[in-house]
């Protein structure tokens, strides 16, 4: 039996370009990017999977981009180490596959379809495309006699990952149509020579098992024209480690074969994410055995706090102990918050990315709701609308704003 072992650093939903409310996070992702290449050199990894979601959006900024190209290019080492990267549905995949031919000479393989076929390539390093396939390619890694196999499975909706597939029966289940895909390729390339990995971009739940929840700040892919979820027990019998994507709390799902498992994302990405420690995860994986795995816990990118309070002075109080963090503020009150209440607790911290009034008497005022009366006055109007907006009636603030407002108009 060959003792030889292959270290993966394994991580995902990187989102580079992502703000929270409008709050920008690059500075954070910069300086966790700097951290992965880190871990990845002082874990003297052998390849890095990113397994989608890399942009936040399907045209991200410059800066973002940039960001990409300069981790990916730390993290090959110059062409010592593989990269691979695949789209995630966060992503658009001629984006992600459009440097293909440079980043090759780093030793970056990007696949953006579920079909991409990799050019192969060798480099100085040792590095080397050994076969390639629709959907798959074996690696050749500088100093490893093992060969390293991967199938790729970037995001696609139901439909177009069907016909990528070459599946023309459109009532065929998704999960099956998978299934019998990786089982095919399996079965031609992955024996127990090599460390067999799949990379996939999609939503894997135990058949029988509760549904992960999908987070309430990433775009969803259980929805009508998305992808359906996908069984462990589809993964074929010879994958080892399945690095997924998407969802962004670290989590293993059990697997008889072998662990599937989600890094996560990199830093907190919503509010709902607040509690949650961030890692990458290193897998050891020799031929024909099951994968050693190691979570390595990311330190860099603010935390978010939420906290409620009923008066300000409080409010400010905790605002200033907790200076480095990105704010989700309520506060209780029986009217809305006044314009210098409001200016106070800005002044006291330049991270509150929301501030929710929480109205005492807000469903009574609801129920209390009229039909318009377009006899009234103007001010009264504004404030009839007000009320069926926000379920409260506006402050003396926000009143002499909109008599100012209105006073220019009628200059």
């Amino acid at each position: 039996m060959n003792s030889e072992s292959i270290r993966i650093l394994h991580t995902s939903d990187w989102h580079l370009g992502k703000q929270l409310n409008g709050y920008p996070r690059h500075a954070e992702q910069v300086e966790v990017m700097e951290e992965i290449c880190l871990i990845a050199e002082n874990e003297c990894v052998d390849a890095v999977i990113i397994s989608g979601d890399i942009f936040d959006t399907a045209n991200p900024p410059i800066e973002s981009t940039e960001l990409l190209y300069s981790t990916l290019k730390k993290l090959s080492n110059n062409g010592k180490r593989a990269v691979i990267a695949i789209a995630g549905n966060h992503d658009s995949p001629d984006r992600i596959e459009a440097p293909d031919s440079l980043a090759r000479e780093c030793g970056i393989i990007f696949a953006g379809y579920p079909n991409s076929c990799i050019r192969p390539f060798e480099l100085d390093s040792g590095l080397k495309i050994t076969e390639s396939s629709n959907g798959f390619i074996s690696l050749s890694l500088p100093g490893k006699d093992i060969p390293l196999r991967i199938i790729l499975t970037p995001y696609a909706n139901e439909i177009r990952l069907k016909t990528y597939l070459g599946e023309q029966n459109s009532e065929e289940e998704l999960r099956t149509v998978l299934m019998n895909k990786w089982n095919e390729t399996a079965s031609k390339y992955c024996d127990g020579k090599g460390v067999n990995i799949l990379a996939a971009h999609l939503l894997f739940m135990n058949e029988g098992g509760e549904m992960p929840e999908e987070g309430d700040d990433e775009k969803p892919i259980l929805h009508i024209g998305g992808a359906q979820a996908v069984f462990t027990n589809n993964i074929p019998p010879q994958i080892q480690y399945t690095a997924a994507g998407h969802l962004h709390r670290k989590q293993i799902m059990s697997n008889e074969n072998s662990p599937v498992v989600y890094s996560g994302s990199p830093i907190a990405y919503s509010f709902g994410e607040a509690d949650q420690k961030k890692y990458i995860v290193i897998a050891e994986i020799k031929p024909d055995q099951k994968a050693e795995i190691k979570n390595i816990e990311l330190t860099k990118g603010k935390k978010l706090l939420r906290a409620c309070f009923e008066n300000t002075t409080e409010a400010e109080k905790w605002l200033k102990t907790n200076s480095n963090a990105l704010v989700e503020l309520t506060m209780a009150t029986d009217t809305f918050l006044s314009a210098e209440e409001r200016k106070c607790l800005y002044a006291s911290h330049d991270g509150i990315v929301a501030l929710i009034p929480d109205v005492a008497n807000k469903n009574e005022l609801s129920q209390n709701s009229k039909i318009i009366d377009l006899q009234k006055n103007i001010e009264d109007l504004f404030i009839d609308y007000f009320v069926h907006k926000e379920n409260v009636k506006p402050s003396d603030d926000i009143i002499a704003l909109f008599k100012e407002v209105i006073a220019e108009e009628n200059e």
